[in-house]
């Protein structure tokens, strides 16, 4: 029965991650509301050491070293820091949340190219078919999209976001797999937290407005996402090759924009639409298995 559950909860976990990771990107919106990015972001993270301390007490986890420290804060500054600073800033640019998520949706070109020669891990043609099927997706969902002003900066940040979440993937399975998910976490939270809170205090006004739309996508982003979606993500980074990872971030867009459209009336049409289709092929080719 335990052997059938793990089964079951292996084949579950990717779509599960796909979507959780796809809410990130619409709760930002709500709470991009009330309060500034990095502001924002530094509450949130406060909050999920807070969560991530608790945890740690309960469970004592085996501590990292000095050495495992110090990866862990490299790692959660990639992961957590710049990822989630990109894609806050690039949304409260007025880059639509179904929009925000398509440049870190290149993640799996990027990633396939540098895991190839990084972590040498070899990357078949059938997968290289499919990260080039997932790259002119993505680029159908992109067209005609303003790219210059204001919205120019935000996809700027969305490319800083794609860089961060690419190297922070790979660092993560490199140097950080064998450090317990938990206190490893609660040591890159704090790294994050520093850095948020260092960059609000010198960059922003720091006025938060706590209405219920505020606080409840907070929670919910703090708790689903840093700490479920989070460890969701190294579970499967510590079970799968980091190219078959990374080509689930293709599925995230085409699942965002679903959302974008039912809460906040972003567009779909039909070009975009196959532009989805097409990355959720890339996606069946990248985890496609060589024959033995």
């Amino acid at each position: 029965m335990n052997r059938d559950f793990e089964n079951l909860a292996a084949r579950a976990a990717p779509a599960i991650f796909v979507v959780l990771w796809s809410t990130g990107f619409i709760a930002t919106k709500y709470v991009l509301h009330n309060a500034e990015p990095l502001t924002y972001l530094a509450i949130r993270m406060a909050l999920v050491v807070a969560l991530m301390a608790i945890i740690v007490a309960i469970a004592r986890p085996v501590w990292p070293n000095r050495s495992e420290i110090g990866h862990s804060i490299i790692a959660g500054i990639l992961v957590h820091g710049f990822y989630l600073g990109g894609t806050a800033v690039a949304i409260s640019l007025s880059i639509p949340a179904g929009l925000s998520a398509l440049i870190p949706g290149l993640q799996p070109i990027l990633t396939s190219t540098l895991a190839n020669r990084w972590l040498g891990e070899r990357v078949t043609p059938l997968q290289w078919t499919g990260l080039l099927l997932g790259l002119a997706g993505v680029v159908l969902i992109l067209r005609d999209r303003p790219m210059g002003g204001q919205a120019g900066w935000g996809w700027l940040a969305s490319g800083v976001s794609l860089v961060s979440i690419t190297l922070g993937t790979l660092y993560q399975r490199r140097y950080c797999n064998r450090i317990d998910w938990r206190s490893g976490n609660l040591v890159q939270y704090i790294a994050v937290t520093v850095l948020f809170g260092a960059a609000a205090w010198l960059f922003e006004s720091n006025v938060v407005h706590w209405t219920r739309e505020f606080v409840l996508s907070l929670v919910w982003l703090a708790v689903v996402l840093s700490i479920g979606s989070i460890g969701l993500l190294y579970w499967l980074i510590r079970r799968q090759a980091a190219t078959s990872v990374a080509s689930l971030f293709y599925l995230v867009p085409a699942v965002t924009a679903v959302m974008a459209y039912v809460l906040f009336d972003e567009r779909l049409d039909t070009i975009a639409m196959t532009g989805m289709v097409a990355c959720a092929a890339a996606v069946f080719l990248v985890n496609r298995r060589a024959p033995a």
